[in-house]
């Protein structure tokens, strides 16, 4: 990285036009990513990306500039650029910085970048073999590696200096199924986490290939999706990706400050049903989405957002917590050093109920039952959103039926999360497959659900009726 004594002269030249902050932030990562289609690999490649940024705050104004040249003058130089960005007025002086004590929620015991990348391309072969071994009607699979071993410092003038090394893998197939008459259906799985390579000794191509390809199949012969209003059950896990998308965007700090979220000013009302609570907690162990510190040096918490439906609070990196009256909450995230920190999520998950999945399931007459979800789309001003469901299947006095296509969920972010009526004693998180995007810059997360009843659903689908 760079010398503790460059940090300090990079931040006395950020401020040499006085300036509230001057921050620096340095990154190295090292990665790996191997893709297999066709039964071939297609690539298997690594890669090393460097370089500093230095960010400037003025009041609300905020200065940014950074180098992938490590040479002092341009860094010298990036620092210079970000102070007339900011366009402070001041005069220079020094600054000292030091380390502090920092947790740990991830430490292995041999980083990713040093297995040999042979080990990596072993595994998606054997994803490979796995998925089309599980049944004839797989016709095309798709797997792929990737992993980095990233390591940061970030030093500021308030005299913080942090370091971190965070490791993140995922493995993943996706499978295309043939069934008569050329029908098509897709599954996909994968996972992974800040975890060591060991983890798919257990965590086993072969299991994430047999799941994608049981995807695949069980969406052959799928009947039409009835639209209307329903009651809709949704599987734990993966499907805590809708409280993400639909929720957790609208309580980070930026749209709050600007008034843009339809959660602004209404901490300490109720937006959710009594069994709805809401967390996003970076400190979870492993997690893809998970920081001993975040990317501007502070250490990550566990924050109640939502709390028996009452909502709790907001998820704030240091910039909008100083323009809000506020602290930081650990959230400041960043895709690299080309980029300024962002509030944003972590890992977010509902908090389990008392109800048995079971229960749950023979609690509906009549409803949908979303076992896996696509894309989706949500607008943060008015908690409006769309997603899709890949796997779904319709519930029938309390039992699963036939599998259907088309599904989607349409609704309002807060007006479903009240009509939750039923939450499991099933909390799982998602197996490590999660990458949030906001304002063009994409970081892992982690989500998380337990078995949740949803009334009066708008299911979305090609046949129109329907009824609770």
């Amino acid at each position: 990285m760079i010398p503790v004594p460059l940090c300090e002269r990079l931040l006395s030249a950020a401020m040499a036009r006085g300036a509230d902050f001057a921050e620096v932030y340095a990154e190295r990562t090292d990665f790996t990513a191997v893709t297999l289609e066709e039964d071939k690999v297609k690539s298997a490649q690594n890669g090393v990306s460097q370089g500093v940024g230095v960010r400037v705050i003025s009041g609300a104004r905020v200065g940014y500039a950074y180098s992938d040249d490590l040479d002092e003058e341009e860094l010298l130089r990036a620092a210079t650029t970000a102070a007339f960005i900011a366009n402070a007025r001041g005069s220079e002086r020094a600054f000292n910085v030091a380390r502090a004590p920092l947790p740990s929620f991830y430490r292995l015991d041999q980083h990713l970048s040093t297995v040999d990348v042979a080990r990596k391309r072993d595994l998606v072969v054997r994803a490979n073999k796995a998925a089309r071994a599980f049944d004839k009607r797989v016709k095309q699979v798709t797997a792929s590696y990737a992993d980095s071993t990233r390591r940061i410092l970030v030093a500021n003038t308030e005299g913080r200096l942090a370091e971190d090394t965070q490791d993140l893998c995922r493995i993943s197939t996706m499978v295309v199924a043939e069934g008569k008459k050329g029908e098509r259906r897709t599954g996909s799985y994968g996972g992974g986490g800040r975890v060591a390579f060991t983890h798919f000794d257990t965590f086993t191509p072969e299991l994430v290939a047999r799941e994608a390809a049981r995807q695949a199949v069980a969406g052959l012969g799928a009947a039409d999706a009835q639209a209307g209003q329903q009651t809709v059950v949704l599987a734990p896990g993966w499907s805590g990706i809708l409280l993400h998308e639909a929720v957790g965007h609208g309580l980070e700090a930026d749209f709050i400050r600007k008034g843009t979220s339809l959660f602004a000013g209404k901490l300490g009302e109720k937006v959710a049903s009594d069994l709805v609570t809401v967390i996003d907690d970076g400190t979870f162990a492993n997690a893809r989405g998970s920081l001993n510190v975040d990317d501007e040096g502070n250490p990550a918490q566990f924050k109640v957002l939502i709390e028996r439906g009452e909502l709790k609070g907001y998820m704030y990196d240091s910039l909008n917590a100083k323009l809000m009256g506020q602290r930081s909450t650990g959230s400041g995230r960043r895709e690299s050093f080309q980029h300024l920190p962002l509030p944003r999520m972590t890992n977010t998950y509902l908090a389990p109920g008392e109800d048995t999945p079971e229960d749950i399931l023979r609690s509906v007459d009549k409803g949908v039952y979303c076992a896996n979800f696509g894309g989706g789309q949500v607008d943060i001003t008015n908690g409006n959103f769309v997603f899709a469901v890949s796997e779904a299947y319709e519930i029938k006095k309390g039992r699963l039926g036939r599998p259907l296509k088309g599904v989607t969920l349409i609704g309002v972010g807060p007006e479903a999360l009240k009509k939750v009526t039923r939450v499991g004693n099933d909390p799982r998180p998602d197996p490590g497959m999660g990458t949030c995007g906001k304002d063009g810059q994409s970081v892992p997360v982690g989500v998380g659900l337990p078995t949740v009843r949803i009334d009066d659903m708008t299911v979305g689908g090609t046949k129109v009726g329907g009824k609770r």
